[in-house]
């Protein structure tokens, strides 16, 4: 078996992680999203613009509690995973954090990668003094819901209508990750 692990983002590996978003956006998101708004989020423009934001987020991110991870396969960038300080207004920044994104290269998937994201995530925010983690899903994307749903997380009644043209809903879930809390 190859090795495998999980390791904070560097600088070099800023253009496959927007390599890895662009593939799975365009594989997972086929369905969810309007076919012209994945093609503008998904094109040449756009991974240049993505390259740029993964290598801020690995070298400058806004503070110590944003952190970008990256799975790693033999020593292949396969996945990645971006969590900070929750946003909404509804939400306490200082104990609850948020899960950005976890994406794992559709070349590489079903291998676990997800799972050890997922995992090292839910460490680091503990170690951080975050009590609970919550994720934006597009509501139709059953498998991530099903995913983080093996994986103890469950929606929390929030909800928001995002304009793509016609309109995309996504639900938050939550989990509890604090110590006696919930599974990760």
């Amino acid at each position: 078996m190859a090795d495998v692990g999980v390791r904070p983002a560097r600088r070099a590996d800023a253009a496959a992680v927007a390599d890895i978003q662009v593939r799975a956006w365009r594989e997972g998101y086929r369905d969810l999203l309007p076919a012209a708004v994945l093609a503008e989020v998904t094109g040449p423009q756009a991974v240049a613009v993505w390259r740029d934001r993964w290598t801020e987020a690995a070298t400058a991110p806004p503070g110590p509690r944003h952190r970008l991870l990256v799975a790693v396969s033999a020593d292949l960038v396969v996945g990645f995973a971006a969590h900070a300080p929750a946003t909404d207004p509804d939400l306490d920044p200082a104990v609850t954090a948020e899960l950005v994104t976890l994406l794992v290269d559709p070349l590489h998937g079903r291998a676990g990668h997800g799972s050890r994201l997922l995992a090292a995530t839910a460490d680091l925010l503990r170690e951080d003094g975050f009590g609970t983690v919550v994720a934006w899903v597009f509501e139709g994307d059953t498998a991530m819901r099903r995913f983080l749903g093996s994986a103890g997380w469950a929606p929390d009644g929030a909800r928001r209508t995002l304009d793509m043209g016609e309109p995309v809903v996504m639900i938050r879930l939550h989990t509890d990750i604090s110590a006696g809390g919930g599974r990760d």
